[in-house]
């Protein structure tokens, strides 16, 4: 037996909104899984892949970031 609704985008938000809070949960958690299945063609994810391979500051760059910071904050109050 197969069924098959024709509702808008609204309508669907609306139904959605009468659900249980833990039904809410559960949808959203699958949405989250189809999403994977089904990814964006807006080359979000692409984007997201490049920064995340991009270079990361170590410890002691970051330190000496911070320091430069507060230098350079002091200067320009002067």
């Amino acid at each position: 037996m197969e069924l098959k609704l024709n509702i808008g985008y609204q309508e669907l938000v609306e139904l959605i909104k009468q659900l249980p809070a833990n039904q809410i949960k559960r949808l959203k958690t699958e949405l989250a899984l189809i999403e994977k299945d089904h990814p964006t063609e807006d080359g979000g994810s692409d984007f997201q892949e490049f920064l995340s391979k991009g270079p990361v500051m170590k410890e002691e760059q970051y330190q000496v970031f911070l320091s430069n910071r507060k230098y350079f904050n002091a200067w320009r109050k002067k």
